[in-house]
C-alpha cells in the first residue's frame, strides 16, 4: 500500500511539473495538440496539458547572419569569389509561416543569393565589381525580401564583405598599380629635372648677360683710354697712325708679359723673335700709309665721277632751239 502511494505521488508530481514550461526572451514556442497546431507562446511561464499538448519547436526571433561564398565570372571573363553576409530575422507576427512553410531557411536564402549574384556580376567588369559592390548588395536584399517575406522572414541587411579574384589576376592588378606608381614617380622626377635644367639655364643666361655687360663696359673704358692716349700722343707731335701703332706694340708686349707670368701656360705666340715688335710696328705703319693712299685715290675717283655726272645732267636739261616756221 505504501509503495503504490509513493508511485502515485511521484507520477502526480511528474505530471504537474510537465504541465509547466518556460520560453526565453526573443524566442517563440509552437505548441501542438495531437499533432495539430494549437498556439504560439512568447517569452514567460506557460501551462500545457500533459500527454496531450507538446512543444513542436522553438523559433529564434533574434537577428541572424548567414555568410554565403559564391564563385562567379565577370563580364571580362575573370573568375572571382564573393562573400555575401545576409542578416535576417523571423517576423514576430508570422512565426507560424516561418515554422511550417520553410524547412531549411538557410538553404533557401543561399539559393536566392547565388541566383541574384550570378545574374548581376556577369554584367560588370572586375573593376566595376569593386566599385559597385553596394549595388550588388542592394539587388540581393531586394530579391530576398520579396521571396522570404512569404515565409515569415525579413531581410535586415546584405553586405558584400569580400571580393577575391584569382591569385594571378591579383598579381596582375598589383603589377599594374606598381607600374602606375612608377610612372607617376618618373613624371615627378622628370618635372623636377626640367625645373633644375630651366633654373640652371636661366642662371647661366643671367651670368652671361652680366658678363657681357662687364665686357662691354671694359671695352668702353679701354676705348676711352685709347682715345685719351692718342690725344696725349698727338699733343707731343705723334700723329694718329704712329700713336695707334705704338699702342698696339705696347699691348703686344703686355700680352707677352702676361703669358710669361703664368707658369702653367702652354700657349705659343708666333712670331716670337726679338725683332717681332719692330717688324709689327713697321708693318702697321706701312699698312696705314698704304690705306691712306688707297683712300685718297678712291676719293679722287669719286670726285671725278660726280663731276662727270653733273656735266651730263646740265647738257640733258639745256632747252633745244626751235626753228622759225613760215606762216
Amino acid at each position: 500500500m505504501n509503495i503504490a502511494l509513493i508511485i502515485l505521488l511521484v507520477f502526480g508530481f511528474f505530471i504537474l511539473f510537465s504541465s509547466f514550461f518556460t520560453v526565453k526572451q526573443q524566442t517563440a514556442v509552437v505548441v501542438e495538440r495531437f499533432g495539430k497546431f494549437l498556439s504560439i507562446r512568447q517569452s514567460g511561464l506557460h501551462l500545457k496539458i500533459p500527454l496531450i499538448d507538446r512543444i513542436a519547436g522553438r523559433v529564434n526571433l533574434k537577428i541572424q547572419q548567414l555568410d554565403v561564398i559564391i564563385e562567379t565570372k565577370t563580364k571580362d571573363n575573370v573568375f572571382v569569389k564573393l562573400k555575401v553576409s545576409v542578416q535576417f530575422m523571423v517576423i514576430k507576427e508570422t512565426v507560424y509561416d516561418a515554422f511550417y512553410k520553410l524547412e531549411y531557411p538557410h538553404d533557401q536564402i543561399t539559393s536566392y543569393v547565388f541566383d541574384v549574384v550570378r545574374a548581376e556580376v556577369p554584367k560588370l567588369k572586375l573593376d566595376d565589381v569593386f566599385e559597385r559592390k553596394d549595388d550588388i548588395a542592394i539587388a540581393v536584399k531586394r530579391e530576398l525580401n520579396e521571396a522570404m517575406t512569404t515565409y515569415g522572414y525579413t531581410i535586415i541587411n546584405t553586405l558584400v564583405t569580400d571580393i577575391d579574384p584569382d591569385i594571378q589576376v591579383k598579381n596582375a592588378m598589383n603589377r599594374i598599380n606598381a607600374a602606375d606608381r612608377e610612372k607617376t614617380v618618373a613624371e615627378f622626377e622628370a618635372e623636377a629635372s626640367r625645373i633644375r635644367i630651366v633654373a640652371k639655364a636661366e642662371a647661366e643666361a643671367e651670368s652671361k648677360r652680366l658678363q657681357g655687360q662687364g665686357i662691354a663696359n671694359q671695352r668702353r673704358e679701354i676705348a676711352k683710354g685709347l682715345v685719351e692716349s692718342v690725344d696725349v700722343l698727338n699733343r707731343v707731335g705723334i700723329n694718329s697712325q704712329e700713336a695707334s701703332a705704338l699702342i698696339v706694340v705696347t699691348q703686344h708686349y703686355d700680352t707677352l708679359q702676361a703669358i710669361g707670368a703664368d707658369t702653367n701656360s702652354n700657349l705659343i705666340l708666333l712670331p716670337n723673335s726679338p725683332q717681332a715688335g719692330s717688324d709689327m710696328l713697321n708693318n702697321m705703319i706701312a699698312s696705314f700709309s698704304a690705306s691712306n693712299q688707297v683712300g685718297e685715290l678712291m676719293k679722287k675717283r669719286s670726285e671725278r665721277g660726280n663731276s662727270r655726272r653733273e656735266n651730263k645732267v646740265e647738257l640733258t636739261e639745256a632747252p633745244e632751239e626751235t626753228p622759225d616756221t613760215e606762216e
